[in-house]
């Protein structure tokens, strides 16, 4: 039998003999172990049973999935934090974080809100097709964008951008609801004012709140609009913005956001390690990347093989793990943008092209494992899952 690549790690065969002694003379467990385990399983579930209890029309391309357990118990969250919803689509099976944007300090219920994607097989499927009572199954809580009160500043700065206004929204709709002590600058970007997500409610908010300061970017702004036009710039931070340095800084929407926008919070003098960023999925226009191979085009299609399984087609411009799961080959997944490493598989032969800034593990590195949501096939690949 062939040995696992774990086999060869450094101290494996000690461990292995550890965990075997400890099976023989270890016994049951305890009462208290399994309650541990119990509880744990509750605050961190592989999987939620939920149904659409409501569906809150936000604006003309966005909507509010409000989602209620079918148990009565929805896990606890962090303001920021996101599910994945696990669903097949027209005979794929495929899943897709969203963040939650209902306040943690309920527990009644999550609401996502789900803005459309131009020829978007799940925001299709999801503002199109699901209706009140419909069953849909997602992960438990995850994500790492959320505020930290050992290491952020109680006056935080938020950039946003289409629907990434969500976890922002959890955020202040949590400071306002429970009178916590912070301050929150919101810049938020907008193609157009009547397509401002939740724009309404947090001009209220910011209306009522001293502490909430709301600051709507608009692109193509109408003849009488009268706030901040074009784009988030280092001049628009400036005018509203008296200093830097008792603030953090948080961004979250499309992949043109973080291009435009990380330089023009830099040029403040804000660091980079110091610009807390969502994970935002892989980019929709990949061939636009610095190092993409200029001869290939995001239509060129390539053989994918699975060890021990047939071969399939994948283009070019379309992650690795959308290939997979359009021929019904499943990996797990969960963040869908390089960041949680569930849906990594090894790369036997070819080339893939993964865009910078995705944190791939140095041990995958050496080891040529990628995450397949953040790879792009470039040439003939065999993969190992």
């Amino acid at each position: 039998m062939r040995k696992g690549i774990w086999q060869e790690f450094d101290g494996y065969q000690d461990i292995a003999e550890e965990i075997k002694v400890s099976r023989k003379l270890g016994g049951t467990a305890s009462a208290a172990v399994i309650a541990a385990e119990e509880y744990i399983r509750q605050l961190h579930p592989e999987r939620l049973e939920l149904y659409v209890s409501d569906i809150i029309e936000e604006t003309p391309s966005t909507k509010t999935l409000r989602l209620v357990s079918k148990d009565n118990y929805l896990p606890p969250f962090l303001a920021g934090q996101y599910i994945a919803l696990f669903l097949e689509i027209g005979g794929i099976r495929t899943s897709r974080p969203y963040s939650i944007s209902s306040q943690p300090n309920q527990v009644g219920y999550y609401d996502i809100t789900i803005r459309r994607v131009e020829n978007g097989l799940v925001s299709n499927y999801l503002l199109d097709e699901v209706k009140r009572g419909d069953a849909l199954i997602s992960s438990g809580p995850a994500g790492n964008f959320y505020f930290n009160p050992l290491i952020h500043k109680k006056t935080t700065v938020c950039i946003a951008g289409g629907s990434g206004i969500t976890p922002f929204m959890s955020m202040i709709r949590q400071i306002v609801e429970c009178g916590l002590d912070r301050t929150v600058y919101l810049f938020y970007g907008s193609k157009t004012a009547d397509d401002t997500i939740f724009g309404d409610e947090i001009t209220r908010l910011a209306e009522r709140f001293e502490n909430i300061h709301y600051i709507p970017v608009i692109e193509e702004p109408a003849e009488e609009y009268d706030g901040a036009c074009g784009f988030i710039t280092r001049q628009v931070l400036r005018e509203v913005l008296e200093n830097i340095e008792d603030k953090s800084f948080f961004i979250c929407g499309p992949q043109g956001l973080y291009d435009f926008c990380l330089p023009q919070v830099q040029d403040l003098g804000v660091p980079r390690r110091k610009i807390k960023q969502e994970m935002y999925g892989a980019p929709p226009n990949i061939q636009e990347y610095p190092g993409w191979p200029a001869d290939i085009h995001p239509e060129d299609a390539f053989s994918v093989s699975v060890r021990n399984g047939k071969p399939i087609k994948a283009r070019a411009g379309e992650t690795l793990l959308s290939a997979l799961e359009k021929n019904e080959i499943r990996l797990p997944s969960l963040c869908r943008s390089g960041e949680c490493s569930m849906c990594r598989v090894k790369i036997l032969s070819g080339k893939v092209y993964q865009p910078a800034g995705v944190p791939v593990r140095k041990s995958d590195r050496q080891f040529g494992y990628v995450h397949s949501c953040m790879a792009f096939p470039i040439s003939d690949l065999e993969v190992l899952i």
